[in-house]
C-alpha cells in the first residue's frame, strides 16, 4: 500500500472507486458485528414489511465503506477526521456498492495537511449515500525528519 503525502494531493483528483458485492450475508455478517440488530438489517419479512425490497445495509456499513474509499486511496498514515454522510437511498442484498469520491480542497490548518472529499455511494440505479469526508495526510517533511 502506498501512502499518500499531503504536498502529492490535488483539488480535482478523483479517488479510485471501491466496489463491494453485497451478498445477504454481508448484509447480516454487518449487523451482527456492529451489534446494530434493527430488524431491517437481517430479517427479509421485517424489511418488506417497511416497504424496503429486501434486507439493506446500515448507517454503520456506509461509515466503514467510506472511510475505506479514503484510506485505500491514502494510506495507512492517513486520518479521517471528520465525516458527514446522508442516507437518501437503501442498498440492499443482492446489489453492488460503489463508492467514489474526488478531492475537493487541499488545505493547511493549525500545521496539519487536509483535504476534503466529496463522495458517492451508489448502487446499479445511482446515487444513494452522498458523503464529505476530511482526511488528514502526513507532510513529506515529517516523514523525512528523525525520530
Amino acid at each position: 500500500m502506498t501512502n499518500l503525502f499531503w504536498e502529492d494531493v490535488r483539488g480535482g483528483q478523483n479517488l479510485p472507486p471501491v466496489v463491494l458485492e453485497i451478498s445477504y450475508r454481508r448484509v447480516v455478517l454487518n449487523a451482527a458485528s456492529t451489534w446494530d440488530w434493527f430488524p431491517g438489517h437481517h430479517d427479509p419479512f421485517y424489511a418488506r414489511a417497511q416497504g424496503q425490497a429486501t434486507i439493506y445495509l446500515s448507517t454503520l456499513f456506509f461509515h466503514g465503506f467510506v472511510d475505506r474509499l479514503v484510506t485505500d486511496w491514502a494510506g495507512s498514515t492517513s486520518f479521517v477526521c471528520r465525516r458527514k454522510i446522508t442516507m437518501r437511498k437503501s442498498i440492499y442484498a443482492g446489489q453492488t456498492a460503489t463508492a467514489r469520491g474526488q478531492v475537493t480542497r487541499v488545505y493547511e490548518r493549525d500545521g496539519k495537511g487536509l483535504a476534503d472529499i466529496e463522495i458517492s455511494v451508489d448502487n446499479a440505479e445511482g446515487p444513494c449515500v452522498p458523503a464529505e469526508v476530511t482526511v488528514e495526510l502526513p507532510r513529506r517533511s515529517a516523514a523525512a525528519a528523525p525520530r
